[in-house]
């Protein structure tokens, strides 16, 4: 087994910010398998497109032949499972993608995984790792006053995508008890930052300001989400796929709810300070309530901290916080907003 990490999904948002600090971070070597849909992007890793640790393979998670070659062409120790369909919208105008990749995707990789696992010295059998990157909103949606999610909250998924990600989330599971295979889950609130595709809240809204267009909000504009940046949340599944008890799940937050409204008059605010429009005055201005589409959550969070569950190298259940992976979080967030607020990391 090689000092070599197999992650699906590499050229999508999370999986491309994770493959570049894996590469910046680390010395291992990544294999980087992404179907590259409609929000998968290779430009997303020009930064180590010559970097000889990173090795990109165009491909399928439900191609069988193709993962179990990569397998055992590249003897990885770890996988970590990004790929998959995410955009609660799509899920609902088209759930049919989101059942093949999400659940049919994730039970083929498991089973590739689990063949190439069971042939494995026992030494790498118990290093072996594999690591299933999930969301909150299989745990459904929250009251204002409820407590945060945590990793024993019960699952009740309200859309197809939710659904889909809380069967390939019992799949994993299903494979640690039946099988043994060594996996870790964890479930993160939403994410922003570097190279999220538009259809998504906060580029969308950026993009749309930039060019002077409609800023819909949906219904009163008062559903909260958990807003948890990427390269905290990066630094947050390093830290659980190199501690993290086998069979466990860790929930993932950014201890930063905000009501949607909110976060688009932030970014309306700074907007008018960065780019001041004499013409349209305020960005504010832009902003339009639309009708809030089918199955929506009003209130997400996850717990503060990454996980209230010790980490594996952990003697006591102490809360493990995401800035003790060394995360510079105000520096990245700052260079983040300056580059985004230019129309940069994000694309139509």
């Amino acid at each position: 087994m090689n000092d070599t990490v197999l992650v699906t999904g590499g050229a999508g948002f999370i999986g491309s910010n994770f493959v570049l600090n894996w590469i910046a971070k680390t010395k291992a070597n990544v294999v980087n398998l992404d179907l590259l849909t409609y929000a998968g992007n290779r430009k997303n890793l020009l930064a180590i497109e010559n970097d000889p640790r990173h090795v990109f393979i165009k491909g399928d998670i439900c191609d069988g032949v193709l993962v179990a070659s990569l397998l055992e062409g590249h003897r990885p120790r770890a996988i970590l499972h990004f790929a998959a369909e995410s955009h609660v919208d799509r899920s609902i105008a088209g759930p049919d993608a989101f059942v093949e990749t999400n659940i049919v995707g994730t039970f083929s990789l498991l089973e590739q995984v689990k063949s190439y696992w069971d042939a494995l010295p026992p030494g790498d059998k118990a290093a072996f790792r594999f690591l299933h990157v999930s969301t909150d909103e299989v745990y459904g949606t929250l009251g204002p006053d409820d407590p945060a999610f945590t990793e024993d909250t019960a699952y009740t998924p309200n859309s197809p995508y939710a659904a889909s990600k809380a069967s390939s989330d019992h799949l994993v599971r299903a494979y640690f008890h039946t099988y043994g295979l060594p996996v870790l889950t964890t479930n993160c609130s939403n994410n922003y930052g570097p190279f999220q595709f538009p259809e998504k809240l906060i580029p969308l809204v950026i993009l749309n300001a930039l060019e002077g267009k409609p800023l819909p909000v949906y219904g009163d504009g008062l559903n909260v989400r958990d807003w948890l940046f990427v390269e905290d949340h990066c630094a947050a599944i390093r830290l659980v796929l190199e501690r993290g008890r086998i069979g466990e799940t860790y929930n993932i937050g950014g201890s930063s709810e905000r009501k949607n409204i909110d976060v688009v008059t932030a970014i309306c605010d700074i907007l008018d300070e960065l780019r001041t429009d004499p013409v349209l005055g305020s960005h504010r201005e832009l902003i339009r309530y639309v009708k809030d589409r089918p199955g929506r959550y009003r209130c997400c969070k996850s717990d503060k901290v990454i996980s209230r569950r010790p980490c594996g190298v952990c003697n006591t259940s102490q809360s493990v916080s995401p800035w003790n992976c060394h995360v510079s979080r105000e520096t990245s967030q700052t260079s983040f907003l300056g580059r985004a607020c230019g129309g940069m990391d994000y694309r139509r």
